[in-house]
């Protein structure tokens, strides 16, 4: 497995997949982020994020079926794994600690 640190970009990738669940895939991952951060990632980005994050063994993918829409092409639906899980709560609970260390900043 390679290095298991997460930059920001793959954090807000696993996090939106986790939010799709099932129907994540690159381009509901791409709207996705735009409705939610207000960033328009590039297909390229996305798709080097997702490939990083699979050799990290955070992700595992899966081929949906052919579609007509789609010329024929799968889909390839991403899925978090039991790792992408726990480097979330890790970086989840890293983030929640070195905030409560701010000295005179209010939480509400």
């Amino acid at each position: 497995m390679k290095g298991t640190n997460l930059g920001e970009f793959e954090e807000l990738i696993l996090l939106v997949i986790g939010v799709l669940d099932t129907e994540a895939y690159g381009a509901a991952i791409i709207t996705h982020l735009e409705e939610q951060t207000g960033r328009k990632p590039s297909v390229g980005a996305v798709h080097s994020s997702l490939n990083r994050l699979l050799e990290k063994g955070y992700l595992k993918s899966r081929t949906g079926e052919s579609s007509a829409s789609r010329r024929g092409r799968r889909k390839i639906y991403y899925d978090l794994t039991a790792s992408g899980q726990d480097a979330l709560i890790r970086t989840r609970e890293l983030r929640n600690n070195l905030f409560s260390l701010i000295p005179n900043i209010s939480t509400e």
